[in-house]
């Protein structure tokens, strides 16, 4: 059976849940197994941090706000902690890969968008 990752869990509301990985080995399995392909994931642009994963019900695009909460977190969970507005880059689970023979927690994505916010955590 495949490893769990070690992860932050958060309660976003209405059905959606945003998974911090704690170590650059926990982010491997959260990006590259757990994460299902139209989950939204999160990383701090430029900075070491978590990768964070949005996950939500089946066919539901998340709103705004549910986005904004998630990047936050990833904001939170990086070296921008204490920073004022932090981008965040955000794309599909899909669109994530790891590189061959990249250290753990090294990915490359595509189709990112990015997303302003302050770090935090959701109340």
């Amino acid at each position: 059976m495949p490893r769990q990752p070690e992860v932050w869990k958060y309660d976003l509301g209405d059905g959606w849940e945003a998974l911090a990985g704690k170590t650059d080995a926990d982010n491997d399995v959260l990006s590259l197994k757990t994460a299902r392909p139209n989950d939204l994931w999160f990383h701090v642009h430029g900075m070491p941090g978590s990768h964070v994963i949005l996950q939500g019900p089946d066919g539901l695009k998340p709103d705004n706000s549910i986005v904004k909460a998630a990047a936050s977190i990833a904001a939170w969970h990086s070296k921008a902690r204490n920073a004022g507005t932090v981008p965040v880059s955000c794309t599909e689970s899909k669109h994530v890969s790891k590189p061959r023979r990249a250290k753990p927690g090294t990915v490359t994505i595509r189709k990112e968008k990015t997303v302003k916010v302050r770090p935090g955590l959701p109340c």
